[in-house]
């Protein structure tokens, strides 16, 4: 049916449907990009037809994927591929190659033309940093070295797809007037102008001015906005497009020591205008044109979700990582992301494709994204069942964990999970008592300070059944576990037990359900911090009071 509201009961319409499904989406454990989606389509020509504001939400998506390629640009974190050494850039490179291939190959055989299967092979290379940082911060699995690894390829990534989209926008603005090989020189000629520029601004404009708006936020958090969006301008202009230019801006502004406030005062407004461009695709999209792509959307996704792991755990593996390592680094990559329906919406803009291969990777995005997301909320209960079948994936002796976990085990008093500030405290405390203490933790870099410290360490996350083969049980007397939650420490025990542990075992909570529960279950003793510390700061509290009381004294 036909919209007869304003352009403004539109827009608080749209709002309050997406506001709506949202809601049902996190029952359902979708992220937002599916929901946003569903939602364009349901305001759109083929729902309830409210979303003819088209060139209002256009501009609102465009300033979103802006604002979204600025703050990837700021927060470039070589540091982290960095971190990471080969691992990042081997399984990155090495996965967006084999995907790129492979697909291109798929798309051949399925009957697409050589243009197409160029675009949809590329879009299935690109995984969600948005999302997959998004879940595991939530599982607390951020700092884990599986999900170091993830961050650091996914890195990688973005750094392939902005390179690509500058390829793409600038052939694109290039090819039907020029010869290829002018056009090429044309581009390397425009993008060493624009990178020169903003390289002299970074140096000796941009840190000077970014000190002198500071002294206001709202003042400085306005002029990236507008910075940004100039820079992309300036982009689009040149010949490149609005996003390489908006990606420039906010690499400008990563080396500023006010990168971190400006892209948290950002995030929420990335998030806001994003949600305009997937309501836009989703409204835009042909369901009769979605139907005819069922076929290769299926096969397609199952190469996501299936390939794409498969190739990180190859790399991984013949790298010297474990399979556990490897499995759920991979899960990682079993969806495409955002950036590739900003690539196939690029393609459809330049001429490149048609509408029929903006809604295939529109369609396989929906399928990956939606059923990654429960891959990896449910990653650990999935690797115990497929782990006897991932061995080949993992080399007889996996000499790059065995050398983070290089210790002296035979004297271990008290194994400690979890170096946390309560676990490092605690370890201290002990090792003052003259106790051996050997510590585990799922932060290689937590280990490495340990060791570099002359304390003994070694990596390991309690949640792996396999961690307890790995440790000195029969040389310990007590093995403690700081992680407060109470399947992680349940996890540990029963681990424990599997393999034979006669030792007494110490977990830590922080309910008093949690601590029965534990208790019931075997638990020699239950720690709980701040229980405990309150007792303790009362007793101090007491104590203080009375010396204050006593004659002589002021209060």
């Amino acid at each position: 049916m036909g919209s007869t509201l304003s352009h403004f009961d539109e827009f608080a319409a749209i709002l309050i449907i997406a506001a709506g499904l949202g809601a049902l989406g996190i029952l359902l454990r979708q992220p937002l990009i599916v929901t946003f989606i569903a939602v364009g389509i349901c305001v759109g020509p083929v729902g309830l037809g409210i979303a003819t504001a088209g060139d209002e939400l256009e501009l609102f998506a465009r300033m979103g994927i802006a604002v979204l390629l600025f703050l990837v640009g700021l927060r470039l974190d070589l540091q982290a591929i960095r971190s990471m050494g080969r691992v990042a850039l081997a399984t990155g490179l090495g996965q967006v190659a084999f995907t790129s291939i492979v697909g291109f190959l798929i798309c051949l055989a399925l009957g697409f033309a050589v243009v197409p299967s160029v675009y949809v092979a590329v879009a299935l290379t690109f995984s969600s940093t948005i999302i997959i940082v998004k879940l595991l911060s939530d599982k607390r699995e951020i700092d884990a070295l599986h999900g170091r690894i993830a961050v650091g390829f996914l890195i990688v990534q973005d750094i392939v797809v902005v390179l690509t989209m500058i390829a793409l926008s600038a052939f694109g603005a290039q090819a039907e007037a020029t010869h290829p090989v002018w056009a090429m020189l044309l581009i390397v000629v425009k993008g060493g102008v624009f990178l020169g520029a903003i390289a002299l601004l970074m140096k000796f404009v941009l840190p000077y001015l970014a000190q002198w708006l500071a002294r206001s936020q709202e003042l400085l958090v306005l002029f990236t906005i507008a910075w940004a969006m100039a820079l992309a301008s300036i982009g689009d202009s040149m010949g490149f497009s609005r996003e390489v230019g908006a990606f420039l801006a906010g690499v400008s502004l990563a080396s500023t020591p006010f990168r971190d406030a400006i892209g948290g005062r950002l995030v929420s407004l990335r998030d806001f205008l994003l949600l305009f461009f997937f309501i836009e695709l989703g409204a835009g999209l042909d369901l009769a044109l979605v139907g005819t792509q069922l076929l290769p959307a299926t096969l397609l996704s199952l190469f996501v979700l299936i390939g794409n792991p498969m190739i990180v755990m190859a790399i991984m593996g013949y790298m010297g990582y474990r399979k556990r390592t490897s499995f759920l680094a991979g899960l990682t990559v079993a969806q495409i992301s955002e950036f590739s329906l900003i690539l196939g919406a690029l393609g459809v803009s330049v001429g490149h494709v048609e509408e029929e291969t903006m809604a295939l990777i529109t369609l396989v995005g929906l399928v990956t994204i939606g059923l990654s997301t429960y891959l990896i909320l449910y990653s650990h209960p999935i690797y115990e069942r497929l782990a006897p079948l991932l061995s080949i994936f993992e080399r007889t002796i996996p000499h790059r964990e065995q050398l983070a976990e290089a210790i002296e085990p035979h004297e271990a008093d008290y194994i400690l999970c979890g170096l946390g500030r309560y676990g490092h405290n605690l370890a201290r405390s002990l090792r003052q008592q003259g106790v051996q203490v050997l510590g585990v933790d799922f932060d290689p870099q937590v280990i490495a300070t340990w060791q570099q410290h002359g304390y003994a360490a070694q990596y390991g996350d309690v949640e792996d059944p396999e961690l307890a083969a790995s440790l000195p049980l029969p040389h310990s007397r007590w093995v403690i576990c700081t992680a407060p939650r109470r399947e992680t420490n349940l996890a540990l025990l029963h681990a424990l037990r599997d393999h034979g542990y006669t030792g007494k075992v110490a977990l830590t909570a922080h309910h008093v359900q949690d601590a029965e529960a534990l208790t019931q279950e075997g638990a020699n003793l239950v720690l709980m911090p701040f229980v405990d510390a309150a007792k303790e700061a009362a007793e101090a509290l007491i104590e203080a009071t009375s010396a204050d009381r006593q004659p002589g004294r002021s209060p």
